[in-house]
């Protein structure tokens, strides 16, 4: 009889991208023994289920680069999965605003970079703008017609159920406490008792590093959280934006500035920001966990992050604190939103992988042992990409296992 405790493959972690992934593998190698493992109640409890939900197109991404096709195709997919599986989504087009002439340069860059990448997109003038979206101003927009609005969470939910229904194993509430690499299997120690595998996929997101660190993987990286803030704008108000509305982004930043951005279930809300955390999972405001702020503090990168940001994180910073501020970014392309429009919602927290020397890691970041697979970074936006990103995984899975 088979040991109930043993797998051929085990995916440790079941956001998004660890559930597709185990979706990917029930599918690659049919009959094999598969399990789902995460320690949480339920499954994209973290970044997938505080996300803003936007499929996103790849404009920002570098001409030919592995994130720019990824995106394109997990766009795609996304959408045929949530016609497929009864899940809303909607392609509602996004605009991103120029509103300075340092912004209408960058504008201009970006369609140029849409042209290479084969995004539909168009140029508007202000007043082409204001016909289009009549409570959004600026000196001119970029119109994609291809992004779109869907909810992950009930993705997430839907991959690790097609893994169930494959003959794979969903495990909850268990966290990994160990690992033991031998020439012939894998033990994870865990809060349900050893799990033995002969190969593992590690997709732990903001417990990347500390989960490698346990596999023996010299850990040349650490993750940081970055908290995204939101505020929902009230019901009354949420026809302020029938689109997507983005400011023109930093290109010295991983981060996309704080957008308008329509749900499925037709409400608006605002943001993220981007806030440096001291707490990997506290999603309420002053949230603090003595043991990541040490680690934080402890990791040199961070301090060469901070010096390079000084400014930006500084504003960053006020903006959290400061309501009006908040606003005041939202107002430069939709100047009739209010203070008393923006009600709480709950954040959302990066998971950025950040080498030593301070630089922020913009693609895959893998780290492979003989019987392993951890998935540190995988190229954002992840829930987007979620699905060619996990067909890549399994590709190197085999590779490794030479299958």
């Amino acid at each position: 009889m088979p040991d109930p405790s043993r797998h051929d493959y085990v995916v440790v972690g079941g956001g998004i991208v660890g559930a597709a992934t185990a979706r990917a593998l029930t599918l690659r190698f049919p009959g094999k023994r598969v399990l789902l493992l995460d320690k949480e109640p339920g499954f994209g409890r973290h970044q997938t289920g505080h996300n803003s939900g936007v499929i996103h197109s790849g404009i920002y991404y570098a001409p030919g680069s592995l994130k720019a096709e990824l995106c394109r195709a997990g766009a795609a997919a996304t959408e045929r999965f949530a016609e497929e599986h009864g899940i809303p989504w909607q392609r509602i087009g996004k605009l991103l605003v120029a509103t300075t002439p340092a912004e209408v340069a960058g504008m201009h860059a970006l369609a140029e970079r849409a042209e290479v990448n084969r995004i539909p997109a168009t140029l508007l003038t202000a007043a082409e703008l204001r016909e289009r979206e009549p409570h959004i101003a600026g000196l001119g927009a970029l119109h994609l017609t291809s992004t779109g609005i869907t909810d992950y969470g009930r993705i997430n939910v839907a991959l690790a159920g097609l893994v169930e229904q494959a003959g794979g194993t969903l495990m909850t509430g268990t966290a990994v406490t160990g690992v033991r690499e031998t020439g012939s299997e894998v033990v994870l120690a865990t809060t349900s008792g050893d799990v033995v595998a002969d190969y593992v996929v590690y997709c732990a997101g903001i417990q990347a590093d500390r989960v490698a660190a346990m596999a023996g993987v010299d850990v040349d990286f650490a993750m940081i959280p970055f908290r995204g803030e939101y505020y929902d704008v009230r019901p009354e108000r949420a026809d302020l934006a029938r689109t997507l509305i983005y400011p023109i982004p930093d290109p010295e930043l991983p981060f996309l500035g704080v957008h308008l951005t329509p749900t499925v279930d037709g409400g608006l809300n605002v943001g993220p920001n981007a806030v440096l955390g001291l707490a990997r999972e506290g999603y309420p405001k002053f949230s603090f966990d003595r043991r990541d702020a040490l680690d934080i503090a402890r990791f040199p990168g961070i301090w060469q992050v901070a010096r390079s940001n000084v400014r930006t994180g500084a504003r960053e910073l006020w903006n959290s604190l400061s309501k009006r501020g908040y606003l005041k970014l939202c107002q430069k392309y939709c100047p009739e939103l209010r203070l008393e429009d923006l009600t709480p919602r709950e954040a959302g927290i990066r998971a950025q992988a950040v080498m030593r020397d301070g630089s922020f890691v913009h693609d895959f970041l893998l780290r492979e042992t003989p019987r392993g697979l951890h998935v540190v970074n995988a190229p954002s936006p992840a829930a987007t990409s979620a699905l060619p990103i996990a067909d890549e995984i399994v590709r190197r899975v085999a590779l490794a296992q030479g299958a």
